[in-house]
């Protein structure tokens, strides 16, 4: 019998976050897909690999390479350092992707605005280790809310309040009883924390006037804005996009969260944050929030990685900045996926009134995006996750995991983006199994 492992310290000797369940769902969730990797996963959020080319990587960094020596006027040595030693911590492609918020959002920025972040959620942990100044400090998130929001605000010891966000994306009426609650309770709103677009696990998107109402609400109640937008370009019909709450902003109200992670690559691990907001120094200098967390980057990655900003970089310029332009077949994958998908649970779940004996299943059509919502008539969990990819060879997400509390959710979602339509039909197929037979299981 083998000695125990000798121990120096336990977890509760570090950070209380580490024992939280926000930080444990997304190791658990790829543990699980490594533990059944020939299930068909209908759970990563992951951008479709089939147009991935590792040729057009070297092609993208030599068109930035270019771009800054014929463009910007950079003499070979100094093109050369730019990309192979330490760099500037707000980034060296913040132009271009102040260009492309020009051309594909409407968004007017100054580049000295913007920070550029290894990943979005960087771009999050920044901004939330920012705006925690005390303990007094809340932050607000239209639930169901994105995990890595949850992990981040647990990391740098800021609460999450809930807010309802319901089948318009957002509840306002609710939005303004709870910053009243949280100011009831002696304690500080900092921001409200969202993803108007096809949101990330919901699907839901808020409409325009909406939008506009969101802001007001904002103004009136000195409350910034969160606004993660991954998905919005995946739109699946014809229509002109709703603007962005950036782009609806007059009064710098919004903390634009952006990232490359599904649009260009997600291997270069590049997001930004837009933070324009204005701030007073203690010598009553004014300069925008971006240059305030940029001296928390410098003290956490030091600098995003110039090379990976470059493979991203020639991408935009490739496509005169647009990634409208540069994603057109993606986003004719997503949107066949997306409708094949729903088209799919309607053959396998005809539409039936709910009964006592047979309550129907029920889901969401986003009109874009990755995300599909199925709601069934028993508890979604871990263990009911863990038991479809072993007997039934097929994973999902719970979406338990995206609500900050231990009560039982009877919802689980599904993503479209890195299946192609015939491991779609595989994978409803055995979900259609699992529910029939865990409906089944229950009755008797």
């Amino acid at each position: 019998m083998s000695a125990p492992e000798p121990v120096d310290l336990t977890v509760a000797d570090l950070h209380p976050a580490l024992g939280d369940p926000a930080l444990t769902s997304m190791n658990f969730l790829n543990e699980v897909s490594e533990r059944y990797p020939a299930a068909v996963s209908l759970a990563a959020g992951r951008p479709y690999e089939e147009f991935f080319d590792l040729a057009a990587v070297h092609r993208h960094l030599d068109t930035f390479h270019r771009h800054l020596v014929d463009d910007l006027g950079h003499r070979p040595e100094q093109a050369r350092r730019l990309l192979l030693q330490y760099g500037r911590t707000k980034g060296i492609v913040h132009h271009l992707i102040a260009r492309n918020l020009a051309v594909d959002e409407g968004i007017t920025v100054d580049p000295e605005d913007v920070v550029v972040t290894v990943g979005c959620q960087e771009a999050m942990f920044l901004v939330l280790r920012a705006l925690r100044a005390g303990p007094t400090d809340v932050l607000l998130a239209v639930a169901p809310t994105y995990v890595g929001l949850t992990g981040a605000a647990r990391l740098v010891d800021l609460p999450v309040w809930p807010v309802a966000g319901g089948s318009g994306g957002v509840d306002l009426a609710d939005l303004a009883t709870q910053v009243h609650r949280v100011r009831a309770a002696g304690l500080r709103p900092r921001a409200c924390y969202l993803m108007p677009d096809f949101a990330n696990p919901s699907g839901v998107s808020i409409d325009t006037a909406d939008r506009q109402r969101l802001l007001d609400l904002a103004g009136q109640e000195d409350l910034l804005l969160l606004e993660d937008n991954p998905y919005g370009l995946f739109h699946s019909d014809d229509g002109p996009r709703p603007p962005t709450l950036k782009a609806l902003d007059t009064g710098r109200r919004v903390v634009y969260l952006g990232s490359f992670a599904k649009t260009v690559l997600p291997g270069a691990r590049v997001g930004y944050v837009v933070a324009d907001q204005r701030v007073a120094g203690p010598d009553g200098r004014v300069g925008p929030l971006a240059d305030q967390l940029a001296m928390i980057k410098s003290m956490v990655t030091v600098n995003t990685s110039p090379i990976a900003q470059a493979v991203i970089g020639g991408r935009l310029l490739e496509h005169g900045c647009s990634l409208v332009a540069a994603n057109t077949r993606e986003r004719s994958a997503y949107t066949r996926n997306l409708r094949h998908l729903v088209a799919g649970l309607t053959r396998r779940f005809p539409d039936q009134p709910d009964r006592p004996d047979r309550p129907a299943v029920r889901w969401t059509v986003p009109a874009g995006g990755f995300f599909v919502v199925v709601t069934v008539p028993f508890p979604v969990d871990d263990a009911l996750l863990d038991r479809s990819g072993r007997d039934y060879g097929v994973l999902w997400t719970p979406m338990a995991h995206f609500y900050d509390d231990n009560a039982p959710v009877h919802a689980l979602r599904l993503s479209v983006s890195a299946v192609t339509p015939e491991q779609i039909d595989l994978g409803l197929d055995r979900l259609a199994a699992l529910i029939t037979d865990e409906v089944a299981r229950r009755a008797g």
